[in-house]
Order: structure tokens, then C-alpha cells, then sequence
């Protein structure tokens, strides 16, 4: 058992057992952590940035979604967020007639 250890570690293999393009593993850390960082700016940008921060929460969200991320809800409700995001940039273009808003009015 130890000469398997030795030989993943030598291969620059991780225990989970998936592999990126480059021949390295990757584990679920990171699905895990494009999910959490799609909530994230997804939330944020429904106040600041929201044409920059919604396409990468969408992004995220899918890359996620796509690599079997453990946490499925939280990058689902990224993606949604983050269409929150550009919905609400195209309602307030229309309204305000431009794209900057204010929060105080």
C-alpha cells in the first residue's frame, strides 16, 4: 500500500482520483470552490459591478455544475443570481436610461 502512495505522490496524483488536462488530479476542492465564489458574486453584484460580476457568476456556476460539484444548490443559486444580475442591469438601463444607479436614490 505504501508503494501506491509513493507512486501518486510522485505522479503529483491527489486521492480523489480525477485528473485535469495536464496530467495532474484535481480534487472536488475545487467544483467547491467555483460554486461558493458563483454564490458570492452573484450576491455582490446584484449591488456593485452586476455587468461584470453576473457573467462570471454564470460561468463559474456552470464550470461547477458541469465538473459534479458537491455542492449543487449553492451553484445553482449562483447561476440564478447571476441572472438575477444582468435582468436587473437591463431593467435599470431602461429605467434610468443609462448604467449607472444608486442605491441611495
Amino acid at each position: 500500500m505504501r508503494l501506491t502512495e509513493s507512486r501518486r505522490r510522485e505522479n503529483g496524483e491527489r486521492e480523489t482520483g480525477e485528473r485535469e488536462s495536464g496530467g495532474r488530479r484535481t480534487g472536488r476542492r475545487d467544483t467547491e470552490g467555483m460554486a461558493v465564489a458563483s454564490f458570492v458574486l452573484g450576491l455582490v453584484g446584484l449591488l456593485v459591478l452586476n455587468f461584470f460580476l453576473g457573467p462570471v457568476a454564470i460561468v463559474l456556476a456552470v464550470l461547477a455544475l458541469r465538473r459534479g460539484t458537491p455542492r449543487r444548490f449553492r451553484a445553482l443559486l449562483g447561476l440564478w443570481l447571476g441572472i438575477a444580475d444582468i435582468v436587473l442591469l437591463a431593467v435599470l438601463m431602461a429605467a434610468n436610461g443609462g448604467t449607472s444607479w444608486s442605491i441611495l436614490g
